[in-house]
This record gives C-alpha cells, sequence and structure tokens, in this order.
C-alpha cells in the first residue's frame, strides 16, 4: 500500500516545498489540510503514515482571534499521543512542543533571514548532522521550550531551543529547513507587513537565499532523508 503524508497548512505559500519531491521519490502520497478551512480532526491527525504540521504568521496562543486552533491543538496532541511520525516546522513545532506539554511564548526578538545553527551534542548524531555550517532559514518571533523526554538538537545565539527530537519520530524545527530558495518570492510577498514592521529588507533576504539557498537545499534533503530513513527503519521493527 501506498504511504501517505499529510501536512497541515496555515498560509498557501508555507507548503512542504523542498519537503515534498524526497516524499514522493520514497513512495508517500502527499496532501494538505488547510487549517481554518478543512476538518482537522483527531482521527484525521492520526491516520496518516506521516503528518506534517506547517508553519504561519500567528502563535499558539492566539486560539481567541483564531478559534481553530483549539480544534488543531487537539489533532496535534492526539497525533504526538499516537506514537507515529510527526514532524513541525516553525509553528508547526510550536505546536508539537506544547503537545508533549513544553512552554511556548515570545523570544523577545524576531529572527528573519538567513543564518547557520550551533548543533547540540546529539545534534551531530541526529539527522540534523547535515546542517554544521549551513545557513538555514529562521522567520519566528516566537520559541518553545524542550519537552520532558526530547533531546535538544540545535540553537542560536539568540533563540537556544531550535529542534529537538523526541524518539525516531517525532522532530520539531523552529527554522524552515523546507524553505525552497527559488520560490522564496512568495515569502516575502506574503509576509511585507511583517517585513515592514520590523526593518527587515527584502533585498537582504533575496541576496542571502541567492548566497546560500543551493546549499541549504543540499543539506536539507540529506537531512530530511536521513529522518525519513529513521522513522522508516524503527517502523520496520514493529
Amino acid at each position: 500500500m501506498t504511504a501517505r503524508a499529510v501536512a497541515v497548512r496555515h498560509v498557501p505559500f508555507e507548503d512542504l516545498g523542498l519537503l515534498a519531491p524526497l516524499l514522493e521519490a520514497r513512495g508517500y502520497r502527499t496532501s494538505y489540510l488547510d487549517a481554518g478551512i478543512d476538518p482537522l480532526t483527531a482521527q484525521a491527525a492520526v491516520e496518516p503514515d506521516l503528518l506534517v504540521v506547517l508553519g504561519g504568521p500567528i502563535g499558539v496562543h492566539d486560539t481567541r482571534d483564531y478559534p481553530f486552533l483549539e480544534e488543531e491543538k487537539a489533532a496535534v496532541r492526539a497525533r504526538a499521543e499516537s506514537g507515529r511520525p510527526l514532524l513541525g516546522i516553525c509553528l508547526g513545532a510550536q505546536l508539537v512542543a506544547e503537545a508533549f506539554g513544553a512552554p511556548v511564548g515570545p523570544a523577545g526578538r524576531a529572527e528573519i533571514g538567513y543564518a547557520p545553527l550551533q548543533l547540540t551534542e546529539p545534534g551531530r548524531t541526529s539527522a540534523l548532522r547535515f546542517l554544521e555550517d549551513v545557513p538555514v532559514l529562521h522567520w519566528h518571533g516566537d520559541q518553545f521550550g524542550i519537552p520532558s523526554g526530547a533531546d535538544r538538537l540545535a540553537g542560536t545565539p539568540g533563540v537556544p531551543n531550535q529542534a529537538f527530537s523526541r524518539g525516531p519520530g517525532v522532530l520539531a524545527l523552529q527554522f524552515h529547513l523546507e524553505a525552497d530558495h527559488r520560490r522564496l518570492e512568495r515569502w516575502l510577498i506574503g509576509h511585507a507587513y511583517e517585513l515592514a514592521a520590523r526593518g527587515v529588507s527584502p533585498g537582504k533576504i533575496r541576496a542571502e537565499a541567492l548566497a546560500h539557498g543551493d546549499l541549504l537545499a543540499r543539506g536539507a534533503s540529506e537531512a530530511f532523508g536521513a529522518w525519513l530513513d529513521d522513522i522508516e527503519t524503527a517502523a520496520d521493527r514493529r
């Protein structure tokens, strides 16, 4: 049977990006659930072979303004409790962290642009080992704590918790490893107000994407590939 990967998407341009062709090459059939539009039940979250929760411009605590987040949080908790493979990116990573009982809140600063990670000792033996000295795309103003039982994999000087894993099947990334630099203009248009409000030049991000995009794409392919190997190996052992 064909494996299924479902991605929860919050804005159209923050999609699976570089991860999509890797999943398709491994035989996954991919589809999206658009948050706030498509029903996101616990059953819908638990059924796929892989659930990916993508980024977006809102925060995990914005439930008053965006009530659908309550349904989404319940769905992510159900997935986390199921023990099945789960990948969270940016907002998605914060939702995963909260599902495992970790705090999420403002970082006190925004990170927008390309910058390298500092891998921890567990990070250097994880799927993220391929990102040593590779500038990745950061685009966030919130941060997560590390859940109990999880390994902190990476940080930056300003935001020390950039990634964690919890067993072979759960990976949470504060940064955008999936972002395809060849399609980044959509991000610059979609987040134009935030860039202007924070005084970040779109031209600066374009230049960084040109300088680092190819290297990041190779690192992303290797890192995502290693993580998919890990979850497939774990599945074979069950």
